[in-house]
């Protein structure tokens, strides 16, 4: 392009200024490639530290790649922020499951009479916030540690700090200390997940509530709680403070587990309720902090004063200040998220060399396998020899609520939709024989399989309430997988008994039937 130009002349800034001044795109990203600092220039850079993004890094690093992983948490609207690792391991899965089993053992705890346990004295087992909290966050700071290790292990560079895309390879970082550096890189992956929305326009809501950004961090007993939102985050929330002795609300705005099979969210909340959840359904109108520090939370039909109000209303897209409207990435306008599909690759957004995984790309199950999955197939694509894509379809996933609900598939109002009166439903009511001797209402257990009402009847949807049911439902996801399970197939596997599991082959009753599908035999 410029003969009588040398790449090694290039930081000769004389030589450089006729070039600049034709503004040649080109020609910039010559300048920029070869006077920055070597140390400052990468095969690939990550922006965001969460699960996807770090599986991402150390597969691109696997394969001989120069890589970088930039990753800031700007604290919560009350101070909370953490180390790396992102929402999962810091503010989501992880401590979230682990409170959801202090509450289920809580539960057990109670039912240990049945089966011939007895106290040394009358009185009912309490329940110590911070030693949980303690025993949760060091957990959850080993799991940072191991991360920042995996990164080293595998010549990773970690950068603590903000990014901010500049073009198409040039981002500026931004540390604490608000100091900047400009690095460069060949190919960018934004993977900033989520963070939890707020209510703005309530008085006094996002200044006086946590979200689930704080409840895990939460030095103090939260003590009677508001929890708002209809969301899977919102239940399970609700679902594991209750269970921890907490008096607990859960306030409706619309219904619940929006996207999720509908008669299933109706068992889940079904079973809040019965678990001791109260239930109230309104919009908040106010949050005013009264002179004890209590919250007084008022609605269309009422108002009561709380110890803690947790919002869980939803997530938005982590794109503040990250640049990409100024550079001309694709974002839906409706969600803020990141638009993917371009050149026929999911990940990849407007800009050629830019991608996108995990929860920040638009129309994307949200969720910490599909990141990470995503996130190492496509390292593969860009480095290695593979072709393999992410496959968005047959998600199988949990809510992990008193009574967990899992599913893989279509709900039946997706099925029906997609296939007007050609499915078939099998269901039954069943009870899991842990329940027998303490007698333990069963009434919410349920299983349904959704199929195709034409032979061979292929499996399109499966759904579970149930104790553990997401470690009985993997396996039957995998089978999904497959393509190849239909309810012939299903039925004549044979179960393992007793379990829970079992009742999946077991199902014979179809809704259309209209007979009683409760289990009665063992």
């Amino acid at each position: 392009m410029f003969p009588c130009l040398r790449l090694s002349s290039l930081c000769d800034l004389h030589t450089l200024q006729p070039i600049i001044s034709q503004r040649s795109f080109i020609c910039q990203q010559l300048v920029q490639r070869y006077c920055s600092s070597k140390a400052d220039q990468y095969d690939l850079v990550v922006i965001g530290g969460g699960s996807g993004g770090l599986a991402c890094s150390k597969e691109a690093a696997i394969l001989g790649k120069k890589v970088a992983v930039l990753d800031f948490v700007d604290p919560s609207s009350q101070g909370t922020t953490w180390g790396l690792g992102g929402t999962c391991v810091n503010v989501g899965c992880i401590p979230k499951k682990l409170m959801h089993q202090a509450a289920i053992l809580g539960h057990h705890l109670k039912e240990a009479t049945s089966y011939g346990w007895t106290y040394p004295s009358n009185e009912p087992a309490t329940h110590d916030w911070s030693v949980l909290v303690e025993n949760v966050t060091n957990y959850i700071k080993s799991l940072n540690f191991g991360h920042r290790t995996a990164l080293m292990d595998k010549n990773v560079q970690y950068i603590n700090a903000k990014g901010s895309l500049l073009d198409g390879n040039r981002i500026m970082t931004i540390n604490k200390k608000n100091e900047k550096k400009q690095i460069y890189a060949d190919n960018i992956v934004i993977a900033t997940g989520m963070r939890p929305k707020t209510i703005q326009e309530v008085p006094g809501m996002t200044e006086n509530s946590i979200t689930s950004d704080d409840i895990f961090w939460l030095n103090k007993p939260p003590g009677k709680t508001l929890v708002i939102g209809g969301s899977y985050v919102a239940l399970e929330c609700a679902g594991f403070l209750s269970g921890l002795g907490y008096d607990t609300t859960l306030m409706l705005r619309s219904i619940p587990l929006r996207g999720f099979d509908q008669q299933m969210a109706d068992l889940v909340l079904r079973h809040l309720e019965h678990s001791g959840v109260h239930i109230v359904r309104g919009t908040p109108k106010s949050n005013t902090k009264q002179k004890d520090g209590r919250l007084e939370v008022t609605w269309q039909s009422g108002s009561d004063v709380y110890d803690t109000v947790l919002l869980a209303i939803g997530r938005e897209a982590n794109t503040k200040d990250l640049g990409i409207l100024d550079i001309g990435v694709d974002v839906d306008q409706n969600t803020g998220h990141i638009v993917g599909g371009y050149g026929g690759e999911s990940e990849r957004t407007s800009i050629p060399n830019i991608y996108a995984i995990g929860d920040i790309l638009h129309g994307r199950p949200e969720l910490t396998p599909v990141a990470i999955q995503a996130g190492k197939l496509l390292a593969r694509r860009l480095y290695g020899t593979s072709l393999e894509a992410m496959d968005y379809e047959l998600i199988p996933t949990t809510v992990f609520t008193p009574l967990e609900y899992s599913c893989v598939g279509l709900s039946e109002e997706e099925a029906e939709s997609r296939f007007p009166d050609e499915i078939e439903v099998y269901h039954s009511y069943y009870k899991p024989l842990e329940y027998s001797l303490p007698h333990t209402s069963s009434e919410h257990c349920y299983i349904k399989v959704v199929c195709l009402r034409q032979f061979p009847h292929k499996v399109i949807g499966i759904h579970i309430t149930g104790p553990n049911s997401g470690e009985v439902l993997q396996g039957f996801a995998v089978a999904m997988r497959t393509d190849s399970l239909t309810l012939q197939v299903l039925q004549s596997s044979v179960g393992i008994h007793p379990t829970t599991a079992e009742e999946l082959v077991k199902l014979h009753i179809t809704k259309r039937s209209g007979l009683d599908p409760t289990v009665s035999e063992c």
